[in-house]
């Protein structure tokens, strides 16, 4: 196995692992510097001639090139070299199919693979250039390799049937978590950042996490404890990298809605990475895609642990929270991060003036026991006037369950009563 590429040391270290992770085994890194890239083979008849000869020499079965390649060029080079060549976008695509594990992975990790694999079928296949012949098959007939790409094209056609179904899924289930409703917040990052390590620290879950690129692809979502309520949605989402293949991100644009959906997002970098800023140009790329780039972001520096830093929130010259400090891991400065999010998220509390029927009594017992009550009388006919402070969320929970109306009868919030006043909210001090 020879790795090729246009990197530098940094870079060369990121390609590395993504061979090793796709259980290669690297015999040697060659960096290549051009002014720019060989129409016909990337890296020009020189270098082609150079790297071949290192192929014979180290018996190289596979060379995988930290570059996207044309279907030209991949097809020029496996020719030259005698043996099979891979790009970068190869090279992820096999990673994120060795990764996925649900049934919905598992479609978008395909239909990424058959949309790339459609430009390329020619290049290693003459025989797909042959036209087929045999009885009521003479004359112009149709080629193989015609043949081959309307049947991956019909697949394709199925799996983003499918997927439009998995997306009216996730819709409906995220329907029913607005109805709850509890604010979203969608941890986003780099590849190998430690978001999952950093949901599982907060929502007290074991979702698998591990110190690889993308050991994530499936979304997981957790309810997170803030002031001892379950106020926050979190959602962890499949990592990003620089490169990354748009039709990798195009089929797993249904996941990716989590992002979209999100009230905040908590951008996780690695902070003990050499090439961190770097990093975070590549996911706010990646946001702009998919167009989330709109959306609130809070910072999170994790892994203070290996850098020695301090863990906390860090502060602008006039006092405003630029980002959070943590550690995952340890656990240490999540209490600040917490606490940030709470602000972020902006609960707050709001005055509602309600007419109860002498049949809510459930209803009323539970807005005492949810709300501060502020007045509350009663009249001939044995309604209840009540004036309450509660908090936003809890208020909202109470809204969409009554709207609803679907509950039991010994439930709370079984009737619908009528609303006098709904006032101006104001955030809790």
């Amino acid at each position: 196995m020879i790795l090729h590429g246009e990197v530098d040391l940094d870079d060369g270290a990121e390609f590395f692992h993504l061979a090793t992770d796709s259980d290669a085994d690297v015999l040697e890194l060659i960096p290549v510097t051009r002014n720019r890239p060989d129409p016909a083979t990337f890296i020009g008849s020189g270098k082609v001639q150079e790297l071949a000869e290192k192929v014979r020499e180290v018996a190289a079965d596979l060379v995988l090139f930290d570059r996207s390649l044309s279907p030209v060029q991949e097809r020029n080079l496996e020719r030259a070299l005698q043996c099979r060549v891979i790009d970068r976008v190869g090279l992820i695509l096999d990673i994120f199919a060795r990764r996925a594990r649900t049934h919905e992975g598992k479609l978008q990790v395909e239909l990424a693979q058959l949309t790339r694999l459609r430009t390329r079928l020619i290049r290693g296949w003459t025989h797909l250039e042959r036209q087929r012949g045999g009885i009521g098959l003479r004359g112009p007939g149709e080629t193989q390799l015609e043949t081959d790409r309307r049947l991956i094209g019909d697949r394709i056609q199925s799996l983003r049937h499918k997927l439009v179904k998995v997306a009216a899924h996730r819709a409906t289930q995220r329907r029913a978590r607005q109805r709850a409703p509890l604010p979203t917040v969608a941890l986003v990052g780099y590849t190998n950042a430690g978001k999952s390590t950093l949901f599982n620290a907060l929502t007290e879950r074991s979702n698998y996490a591990a110190n690889r690129l993308f050991a994530t692809l499936d979304p997981a979502i957790g309810r997170l404890q803030v002031a001892g309520q379950d106020a926050v949605l979190l959602a962890d989402t499949v990592g990003f990298m620089r490169d990354l293949p748009t039709d990798l991100i195009a089929a797993f644009r249904a996941t990716l809605e989590e992002v979209n959906q999100a009230q905040l997002l908590l951008h996780v970098v690695d902070g003990s990475a050499v090439d961190r800023d770097t990093q975070m140009a590549a996911v706010e790329s990646v946001l702009k895609e998919i167009a989330a780039d709109s959306l609130p972001v809070l910072v999170v520096f994790n892994k203070v642990d290996m850098t020695g830093e301090a863990s906390g929130g860090l502060y602008d010259a006039s006092g405003t929270l630029i980002a959070v400090n943590v550690s995952a891991r340890s656990g240490a400065g999540l209490d600040a991060l917490l606490q940030a999010i709470l602000e972020r998220v902006g609960r707050s509390i709001l005055r509602v003036e309600l007419l109860l029927s002498p049949e809510e009594g459930a209803l009323r017992a539970c807005l005492h026991r949810l709300a501060s009550v502020i007045d509350e009388d009663f009249d001939e006919e044995g309604k209840t006037r009540m004036v309450f402070d509660i908090d936003d969320l809890a208020w909202r929970r109470l809204r969409a369950q009554m709207r609803d109306n679907g509950c039991q009868a010994q439930d709370p919030t079984s009737t619908i009563p009528e609303i006098i006043k709904e006032g101006d909210w104001y955030a809790v001090e």
